[in-house]
């Protein structure tokens, strides 16, 4: 499915930070949770689901005439998304400051040019790029940082897209997963429509500095497949877990794991994991 809405700017995000500028403990916890992926680099390109290809496209759109389509792919992590832009034709750069995630994409995508550097700091030219995307990463970004720098690198009229794959909590057992499983900061399919999706568009045309147009938001099915263990192994990933003490991560994962053992949809082999990939765009002035 495709839900597109133009959006105004009257919302606070109801899943995480809000309003025009980063508090220091906000900002502390961004970076801690930002910062823990690189110790589970191969579980998380093992275990980590990829983008619906149709979510991809609409972002690109705007541009999608364009040869070659020069794409980067910021905080791009073992190369989810990169790999998703590969496959469709287009030049694309990748981007992450992780040595060890960095490390993992290269083993995965070795034809793909990638680089170290961050959305605050990223290591190509002026105006050298159509298209600038995050996946599952916008939310560690400092944007009040990132979006000029975004801007710095696109060519006018070109997209910045953001991407996350959310729990489809309007199913019954999967709202009861993601309040186990996630941190209240989490987007899932309601918060995104119960304010997280216009919050999110806000900051970045307020971090832009009027260098953006307004932008859209559109979602797309990506049900997962998966078993009971798969699925652990994926929460496990998840950066609330990766900060965790170890007898509190033990514990707690011992909780989700009893969790999906109990359920019926969860506990008889393979099964499909509703998620929605959802996705914003606006396009550089």
């Amino acid at each position: 499915m495709a839900d597109h809405e133009q959006l105004s700017q009257n919302t606070d995000d109801q899943s995480g930070a809000s309003g025009p500028a980063e508090g220091q403990a906000e900002a502390e916890d961004r970076l801690l949770h930002g910062s823990s992926f690189g110790a589970a680099a191969a579980a998380y390109a093992e275990h980590r689901p990829g983008y619906a290809e149709t979510a991809v496209r609409w972002a690109l759109e705007p541009v999608w005439s364009r040869r070659p389509l020069r794409v980067i792919d910021i905080g791009a992590g073992t190369g989810k998304l990169t790999a998703t832009l590969a496959r469709l034709g287009a030049d694309v750069t990748a981007v992450e400051p992780d040595q060890n995630m960095l490390a993992e994409l290269r083993r995965e995508l070795p034809s793909v040019r990638s680089v170290s550097g961050s959305a605050e700091e990223i290591p190509v030219p002026d105006g050298s790029a159509d298209a600038v995307l995050a996946g599952q990463a916008m939310h560690w970004f400092d944007m009040d940082r990132a979006m000029p720098e975004i801007a710095r690198v696109l060519i006018p009229g070109g997209v910045f897209a953001g991407l996350w794959n959310v729990d489809d909590d309007r199913v019954g057992w999967v709202a009861e997963f993601a309040e186990m499983s996630k941190r209240n900061a989490s987007i899932t399919m309601l918060r995104w429509r119960n304010g997280g999706a216009q919050s999110r568009q806000e900051r970045v045309i307020a971090a832009g500095s009027g260098l953006f147009h307004a932008g859209q938001t559109a979602e797309f099915e990506n049900g997962q497949a998966r078993t009971a263990d798969s699925l652990l192994a994926t929460v496990a990933t998840h950066s609330n877990f990766l900060v965790m003490d170890e007898p509190e991560r033990t514990s707690r994962l011992a909780q989700v794991r009893d969790f999906l053992q109990s359920r019926p949809e969860t506990s008889h082999g393979e099964f499909v994991l509703p998620m929605v990939t959802v996705a914003l765009r606006a396009r550089r002035r």
